[in-house]
């Protein structure tokens, strides 16, 4: 498998992007990370593999804990070839302004509009 694939495989999991938010903010211990989850201890610890293989964490022996800890360049790797579909989707917030653009400038014209048909209609009025 390459590397791409086996990153992508390991965010492709919800408990393993959960564990890759929690190490987001500080490395953790194996236990720290299991005690936040509902699943069995092994469990975690093989979720912990997938992404200590795929390279999206580093893990450290302190005492007799192992502490990981977020190696973040892999994810940039994937975030890199995702990003080329994105220059590919609309930019629907540069669309939703140009629309709010042109709905001020309509009203604002319907409005001259009405403004400038008033006075001919008040003359059209009074003559009749």
């Amino acid at each position: 498998m390459d590397e791409l694939s086996a990153v992508a495989d390991a965010v492709a999991d919800p408990v393993r992007r959960e564990i890759l938010v929690m190490l987001r903010h500080a490395p953790l211990t194996a236990g720290d990370i299991a005690a936040r989850f509902t699943i069995s201890r092994p469990a975690v610890s093989r979720h912990l593999r997938v992404l200590r293989e795929s390279g999206l964490v580093r893990d450290e022996q302190v005492g007799r804990h192992r502490r990981y800890s977020l190696a973040p360049s892999r994810l940039g790797r994937l975030a890199t070839w995702l990003a080329q579909f994105e220059a590919e989707r609309p930019d629907w917030s540069q669309r939703l302004a140009a629309l709010d653009t042109e709905v001020h400038r309509t009203r604002r014209d319907r409005t001259r509009v009405e403004s400038a048909d008033a006075p001919r209609h008040r003359r059209e009025e009074d003559s009749a």
